[in-house]
């Protein structure tokens, strides 16, 4: 019987260099991925992280060593009427800025959808208002709005009352809804605007040949293929008014005798008018909670939506 040595192995360079290519593929990961790692945590986990310590002290901003206090703080946050009716004012001007920003930046993105000069200008004009600083835009409505303001001095020039757009508390929120409207609608007609170029311009044709029109083509067509918009555009929009603030501020300054104060507001007012930045941070907590809370639930609604009108 003729044994027969069996042939090593052929270590090919390819199998040999597979292990060096991973460990290059892994540096290369961490040095791209690296600085984003590194402000991510220092300009958001870091600052949560302090800001959830200081709800559990007493400190006042200028002490050296806050006092321990556990969740006092996020007891007399059940207990405060004032943050009851902030809370209010944010949730309506949340719920009725979105549908009014998203309303309207979806109906002047359809007005201004396709390619002419005219649509470029008037794209540009609709956004103009956002680049706009809050604070600009609300002492600018201020001196449109007031009571001695440019509108108020014509309607009394011309023999009318005085209108309190901003000193009666029904009034004041309106016009702070319309003003974070106008400010804010620009962005949502640029999203609409991109999620309608997306749109299968086949299924449009087809639908306009079996004899659809313009608002079943718009129901039953463009619609549908705006749902990953519609979805983004619904959560920017709650996030950004939930967290108004600065609008407040030069607007209505919480006025009249707090009825416009939003939470975002009292936060500030809370920790460094009042100097209570413990209590401050303990509502700031319950802000983001609450937001991340919403900005889920409604993503997770949208999601539903589309998956149902795609079956």
């Amino acid at each position: 019987m003729t044994l027969t040595r069996e042939a090593p192995p052929v270590v090919t360079r390819a199998v040999a260099e597979k292990p060096q290519r991973k460990r290059h593929d892994g540096l290369v990961t961490a040095v791209m991925v690296g600085p984003a790692a590194v402000l991510y945590t220092v300009l958001l986990i870091i600052p949560v992280g302090l800001a959830f310590y200081l709800s559990l002290t007493d400190w006042d901003g200028f002490s050296a060593d806050p006092a321990f206090v556990g969740a006092a703080n996020y007891a007399d946050l059940l207990d405060d009427p004032e943050l009851r009716r902030a809370a209010l004012v944010t949730l309506l001007i949340a719920a009725a800025g979105t549908a009014g920003l998203n309303l309207l930046g979806l109906g002047f993105a359809l007005l201004v959808n396709g390619a002419s000069r005219a649509n470029t200008f008037f794209r540009i004009v609709l956004f103009y208002p956002h680049v706009l600083s809050a604070l600009v835009v609300g002492f600018l409505w201020s001196a449109i709005l007031g009571t001695t303001g440019a509108v108020n001095n014509l309607i009394t020039t011309w023999g009318g009352e005085v209108i309190p757009f901003l000193s009666d508390p029904v009034w004041a929120t309106v016009t702070m809804i319309a003003v974070l409207v106008w400010a804010g609608f620009g962005v949502n007609v640029v999203l609409y605007l991109a999620g309608l170029q997306a749109v299968p311009h086949s299924l449009i044709e087809a639908a306009r040949i079996d004899g659809a029109t313009r608002w079943q083509v718009f129901r039953h067509v463009t619609l549908p293929a705006l749902g990953p918009s519609v979805t983004i555009n619904i959560v920017l929009s709650l996030v950004t008014l939930l967290k108004t603030y600065d609008l407040v501020v030069s607007l209505t300054a919480g006025g009249p005798a707090g009825q416009t104060q939003t939470v975002a507001y009292l936060i500030l007012w809370n920790s460094f008018h009042d100097a209570r930045l413990g209590f401050g941070s303990a509502q700031s907590v319950i802000l983001m909670l609450v937001t991340a809370a919403l900005a889920f639930v409604v993503t997770k609604l949208r999601r539903r939506g589309e998956l149902a009108v795609h079956q």
